[in-house]
């Protein structure tokens, strides 16, 4: 299953790493990232594979875990969500 993550917040060091870190301990793969700093927010998007058997709602769960720790606002969402926004007549 392909998802989007979203981490938006300020700006501080190790966001990216411990965003990949926990991927790496997920067994999810990072097929595109994109990252940048606006005024002082940090923004970052992935695209994601995740595993087939994965428990998507415990992954939230880690996720949203890992934003509080961070915080940031990380957001997990199925693909298929952002593919039917660009799909809409």
């Amino acid at each position: 299953m392909k998802a989007i993550l979203s981490v938006i917040g300020q700006d501080k060091i190790g966001i990216i790493a411990q965003v990949s870190n926990l991927l790496a301990k997920k067994e999810i793969n990072i097929l595109d990232v994109s990252q940048t700093i606006m005024e002082k927010e940090f923004v970052m998007m992935m695209s994601l594979e995740i595993p087939q058997n994965a428990d998507f709602q415990s992954l939230t769960e880690s996720f949203n875990k890992l934003g509080k720790e961070l915080e940031v606002e990380i957001n997990l969402r199925n693909s298929k969500i952002y593919e039917a926004m660009h799909t809409l007549d």
